[in-house]
């Protein structure tokens, strides 16, 4: 019998604000170590926490965006989760338990085979912890309390993924709503502002579940992949050889490919979790749901539903609602196009404008060329004014390079179309005197000759001529 893999994910979204979860403190990374530890994150007698209003209503966010209203407790309780790290100065962490803030919901992914829903048990507030240093010291260990305090929203998924594709497909569409769709996340993973632990285990398909593994502290997708792969692999060769997995906490070696055994997994009643005595119940009313509610923007979800309407396709929809600011630039600029100009603004945006901004490591809200400016050119493609080609491949680097509107380019560089019907059929009846062989191969069936005989219209033109009424003239003339 095949064995199945079984993997839950418990994400740490690190919370978009200015100072921590119980204190004043910043949470700007990069200081020197503690410099931003204040007296309540460092734990000196008599200071009190206060709650980070700011981190609850981004909280109420991610709740209303996995579930809406009815996954959001309308009253959650701090509790103090008890164990003794060197960076953690207060001997316990303040977190949620029992009564998280968020309760349920799910995140939809793309499978193999179709799209997929995975379950969402719990999403509660909690404080980072210090972070230990080793590589700087011989004979010991430095401490800096700098993340100590800093807010975190713990997104712990049901076991409901069976592949590591799939865990990262989560993975990615989590990071994707918290940071483009939400806003409550910068999601940078190298800063530790997204992180994941896997909860991996092993069964035969239908059978209880096996005894899990969980990988701590995976801060790229695709080392989230590689550590199950690895650990899943592993508990398979013990199983298949008659041993048994340990219930354990392991750490992914990148430079080794593999997970090893950091300590054994703890138990909830091994942190002895008690309500918090200094933070009061945390109660959120409708009247907060419901501002919050009607602050938040449209999905990217319903904006791809409106760009599809527009008569684009789901490719370019997906594309151009890959960002928040992708999707600000383009949907306003298409709404307001006509239907026939729609699909040429899609493809400039998706093409050269995109090619340009990656060139140059800009964000599209950064971009030389603004949406008025596309507009206009579109409109010269749609009149006949100049070729997409020209429009694309001249005039759209010209604005970017900042010489000016789409009107100035066309002028300054003899870019203006010929579209007179009369003067492009004189040159019509030139090209085909002058290719008599290529007019019989046409006739006889030759579809390739055709192309040739409007390449030779665009030459004699020095590529000015309107395309479509070549093509159009020629086939009248060879018709005939």
């Amino acid at each position: 019998m095949k064995w199945e893999i079984v993997i839950g994910l418990e994400t740490h979204a690190q919370l978009s604000t200015a100072s921590k979860m119980f204190s004043g403190a910043s949470t700007a990374f990069g200081a020197a170590p503690n410099t931003q530890a204040s007296a309540v994150d460092i734990a000196l007698p008599g200071v009190l926490p206060v709650a980070n209003r700011g981190a609850v209503e981004r909280a109420i966010r991610f709740g209303l965006a996995i579930g809406g209203e009815k996954v959001i407790n309308r009253r959650s309780v701090f509790a103090r989760k008890n164990y003794f790290y060197p960076d953690l100065p207060k001997g316990y962490q303040i977190s949620q338990y029992e009564l998280p803030i968020v309760k349920g919901g799910e995140i939809r992914i793309l499978t193999k085979s179709g799209e997929k829903a995975i379950r969402l048990t719990r999403a509660h507030l909690e404080e980072d912890t210090g972070k230990s240093l080793h590589e700087a010291f011989r004979d010991s260990s430095g401490i800096d309390l700098n993340r100590a305090g800093v807010p975190l929203l713990e997104i712990v998924s049901e076991p409901d993924m069976r592949s590591a594709e799939e865990a990262v497909a989560y993975a990615r569409a989590l990071h994707f709503l918290v940071v483009e769709e939400i806003e409550i996340c910068d999601g940078n993973m190298q800063e530790g502002s997204f992180r994941c632990d896997a909860n991996v285990s092993v069964r035969r398909p239908g059978g209880p579940l096996g005894t899990r593994a969980e990988i701590k502290n995976l801060n790229s997708f695709r080392f989230l992949e590689r550590a199950i792969e690895f650990d899943a692999k592993r508990q398979i060769e013990i199983l298949e050889d008659g041993g048994k997995i340990v219930q354990e906490t392991r750490l992914y070696d990148s430079d080794r490919d593999e997970t090893r055994s950091m300590r054994t997994k703890e138990e909830a009643h091994d942190y002895r979790y008690f309500p918090d005595p200094d933070l009061p119940p945390l109660v959120v009313t409708e009247e907060w749901i419901e501002r919050i509610k009607q602050s938040m923007p449209e999905s990217l979800r319903a904006q791809r539903d409106k760009i599809v309407e527009l008569g684009l396709s789901i490719q370019q929809a997906n594309q151009l609602t890959g960002s928040r600011n992708t999707s600000t630039f383009a949907l306003p600029l298409l709404v307001d196009a006509p239907p026939k100009e729609r699909p040429i603004l899609a493809n400039w945006i998706l093409g050269p404008l995109s090619a340009k901004l990656n060139e140059e490591n800009l964000d599209i809200k950064d971009s030389k060329v603004k949406p008025d400016l596309l507009r206009a050119l579109s409109k010269r493609v749609s009149d006949g004014t100049v070729s997409n080609s020209s429009a694309m491949v001249e005039i759209l680097p010209a604005m970017w390079n900042g010489e000016g509107s789409p009107d100035e380019i066309i002028e300054k560089r003899g870019l203006k179309q010929l579209s007179d019907a009369g003067a492009i059929e004189k040159i019509v009846d030139q090209v085909l005197a002058a290719n008599p062989k290529q007019v019989e191969d046409y006739r006889a069936g030759k579809e390739k000759a055709f192309n040739s005989l409007v390449g030779q219209a665009m030459k004699a033109t020095q590529g000015k001529a309107n395309p479509g009424q070549v093509n159009e003239i020629l086939k009248r003339k060879l018709a005939g």
